[in-house]
């Protein structure tokens, strides 16, 4: 895992070897820092504990963007009474299934501490920022992705920790258990594009400045666009194998809908 590296001030990501994925901590006041998705290993969650300490971090609030196993992890290094939020959704979902979230860990990266796996409080129903005393951290939360996925928009900087969207390396991944998956990405998309984004912190790939991020949600748009339409889409990120598969599973989806 790469170290922390500070790509604003104050905001600090680590990027994982296991899929890309991205930790983000946040600078808050009295050393105490806001950590938002750390992943993916034992060793990563590890050596994410290690960085924070060497910067005199001690983590206050934890965030999940969604109900996915590998953006619900924690680790004792990072304090295991430390309050983790996510949107009331995504918490209902990520208790409802519980059971598989934990089988899917274990398969792609075992060890890590159950006790601590999902433990999660939901926002309040009518909140729209994390309650800590740091940066202001706006909520925005959609369908897109998965249940209560929710984006978290850092005002004073203009950064948008954006969960599993906004992917260089990944197309849109839609929730196909929902009625209208594309048209839930689209809104997503939509409030994302809305906002006065100065760069991008995507769960899976690389950090990226606004007119890059600006470039990401185009060509999420044209893949979505393109499925609608039956069309098979020209997208460049549909690289690895299982990323094929799973656009398939999409297209197939989609398509069968719509005849």
């Amino acid at each position: 895992m790469d170290r922390l590296t500070e790509i604003s001030a104050g905001i600090f990501v680590a990027t994982g070897d296991l899929y890309v994925t991205n930790s983000t901590v946040v600078r808050g006041a009295d050393g105490g820092c806001l950590v938002i998705d750390p992943a993916v290993t034992l060793g990563e969650l590890a050596g994410l504990a290690a960085d924070l300490g060497r910067l005199s971090l001690r983590p206050r609030a934890g965030f999940a963007t969604h109900p996915h196993w590998d953006h619900v992890l924690w680790s004792s290094g990072l304090g295991a009474d430390v309050p983790r939020y996510a949107s009331p959704l995504a918490v209902a979902v990520a208790g409802r299934e519980r059971s598989g979230l934990i089988e899917a860990a274990e398969m792609s990266a075992p060890g890590h501490d159950l006790d601590l796996f999902g433990r999660l409080t939901p926002l309040g129903p009518a909140a729209d920022a994390i309650a800590w005393d740091g940066p202001s951290a706006l909520v925005v939360t959609h369908q897109g992705h998965a249940p209560g996925h929710s984006a978290v928009f850092l005002p004073d900087s203009g950064t948008l920790v954006a969960g599993d969207m906004c992917s260089d390396i990944e197309i849109p991944l839609l929730d196909l258990d929902q009625a209208d998956p594309v048209g839930d990405y689209l809104a997503g998309l939509n409030r994302l594009a809305a906002l006065p984004v100065v760069r991008v912190i995507p769960g899976h790939g690389t950090v990226a400045d606004a007119a890059e991020f600006l470039r990401r949600v185009e060509a999420d748009i044209a893949y979505l666009v393109s499925l609608q339409q039956g069309d098979e889409p020209r997208d460049p990120r549909m690289a690895a194998d299982w990323l094929i598969s799973e656009h398939q599973r999409q297209f197939a989806h989609v398509t069968g809908t719509r005849g």
